[in-house]
């Protein structure tokens, strides 16, 4: 017999409780549930179902529309900065300071912290401290002695300590879901902030596009307004038809009617703005975007699609919250299981104050606690945990459907809109030259004013299609960033104290490179 079995058995302990407490320590390390591993990235080498092209589109008159795509190189951080626009850049610079959506990501990030520290307390013991003070009256009448009948105060004060022997590894579970949920709202806080410059980028062509077509349905409406008056004239004296006032009428107000719309959603977009930068819509932000300010960049990182899997975000947030999902599962299964802790109490008990001499107990010793029936409670638990465990799973799964679904629609979108912008240029060309002859031919006589007002308005709306292509290209090829997740692995890490103006980091990519 051991020296512990033997101090044992002079204590009181009894050999069960060692027998227990063995148990525990020879399995402590093992843990119920299944180990979670992130699935693993799909087979698929290509994103569409037809090779991508390696240049998008071609060169205009301003060197620009030409684009490269560069298969798997990395995108940067501020992958904005590629549209060359200083007032772009510090217009994200500003929201990313002060978009109060940023700052409520923060702050459920830094609640999935805390809860995982607070889940980390229950590794320790637990003590804790109790000080009573009771007034009792003994009535010695009751035993034929009312001479002893007397009021006294008990004083008890005890120490308490209690620690729970993880032997089916329930709590580190639960701590593992707490730590996979604090993962899943760090990947939520770079989604929101992917979310929030994407569109700040969006909202600026779309600004930029809706002022443009603008001044040049304004110039269309000028137009109209001139051949009208023309053909009043022309009524007036007996050469024109009241038809041909009124087709010139209606022509001029079903131009005119499409300015309010464009006006309107040009203010939605600047109220827009206001917000993501934290303020209201009726506040100044101080700059106006034109389609001159914004360059389209001439190289397009593209992901392998073997990596687009940790570069998305909510990729990223779908596995965490299936880890959390498959601890949960662990959780259930160990609550199934009889629990084992150790427990001690020190203390004292006396009319004579706190810890008078001779007055102290103690007690310790293993519990053990074995759900026998409640009522299936804990058997539809971890039903309801495997089937939670499933719906997770499903939902990453169309999580990286969807994410691959938005590179191929970008990709697509990028090569239809190059076509179009090419011919949208064809059609301005076609115009630019007819207004051109049209006003050429007005100076020497050749022509009057009706012609030389329609060579005008197919101008102004050739511009339209031209400035409405344009913007079409810059507005996808932001969104073909943000399906590619924005590069959020080549800047500082978003953190609960604030985000601020993100930086690139200084971290070591897996090449070993610098992003």
């Amino acid at each position: 017999m051991t020296d512990l079995a033997r101090k044992s058995r002079r204590q009181g302990l009894p050999r069960t409780a060692l027998a227990l407490v063995g148990m525990a320590l020879l399995i402590s390390g093992c843990a119920v549930g299944p180990d979670f591993h992130r699935p693993p990235a799909p087979l698929d080498q290509k994103y569409t179902r037809h090779p991508v092209s390696s240049s998008i589109g071609e060169k205009d008159a301003r060197g620009e529309g030409r684009q490269t795509l560069r298969v798997g190189a990395d995108i940067p951080g501020q992958w904005w900065h590629l549209f060359h626009s200083k007032d772009l850049n510090h217009l994200v610079e500003k929201a990313l300071v002060a978009n109060p959506d940023l700052h409520a990501a923060e702050a459920s990030l830094l609640e999935a912290m805390e809860n995982v520290s607070a889940g980390r307390g229950a590794f320790a013991p637990t003590v804790s401290g109790n000080l009573q003070t009771v007034q009792q009256y003994f009535n010695g009448a009751a035993f034929g002695l009312p001479q002893l009948s007397n009021l006294f105060t008990l004083n008890t004060g005890s120490v308490s300590v209690s620690y729970p022997l993880d032997i089916f590894g329930g709590i580190r579970r639960q701590v593992e879901s707490l730590k996979a949920q604090e993962d899943y709202q760090r990947f939520e806080l770079e989604a929101a902030y992917l979310t929030l410059t994407s569109n700040i980028v969006l909202s600026a062509v779309q600004e930029a596009s809706l002022t443009e077509q603008i001044r040049a349905t304004r110039s269309i409406v000028r137009a109209l307004r001139k051949e009208r008056d023309s053909v009043r004239r022309q009524y007036a004296i007996g050469l024109a038809s009241r038809s041909a006032v009124l087709v010139q009428e209606t022509t001029l107000a079903q131009e005119k009617s499409t300015l309010p719309g464009l006006e309107k959603q040009r203010s939605l977009v600047r109220h827009q703005l206001s917000v993501y930068l934290g303020r209201f819509p009726g506040e100044k932000i101080g700059v106006q975007f034109q389609l001159s300010d914004l360059h389209l960049p001439d190289t397009l990182p593209l992901s392998l699609p073997s990596r687009l899997v940790d570069h998305r975000p909510d990729i990223q947030a779908a596995s965490a919250q299936l880890h959390a999902a498959s601890a949960q599962v662990g959780v259930a299964t160990a609550n199934m299981l009889p629990q084992i802790s150790l427990t001690g109490q020190y203390g004292s008990e006396s009319i004579a104050g706190y810890f008078a001499p001779g007055s102290q107990f103690w007690s310790y010793g293993p519990g053990l606690n074995v759900p026998i029936f409640q009522g299936g409670t804990l058997f539809f638990r971890r039903k309801a945990a495997l089937a939670a465990l499933k719906e997770a799973r499903a939902k990453y799964e169309s999580t990286v459907l969807a994410a691959f679904q938005n590179v191929a629609d970008a990709l697509r979108t990028l090569s239809s809109d190059a076509e179009t912008l090419k011919a949208q240029e064809t059609v301005f060309r076609s115009a630019e030259e007819s207004f051109r002859i049209a006003r050429h031919q007005f100076a020497v006589g050749a022509i009057g004013y009706p012609s030389l007002y329609n060579a005008e308005q197919n101008y102004e709306q050739a511009r339209i299609g031209l400035i409405q292509s344009r913007a079409s290209r810059l507005s996808d090829t932001a969104a073909l960033f943000q399906a590619l997740g924005g590069g959020w692995w080549n800047m500082a890490p978003a953190t609960p104290k604030g985000v601020g103006v993100r930086t690139p980091s200084d971290r070591p990519t897996k090449k070993g490179k610098k992003a």
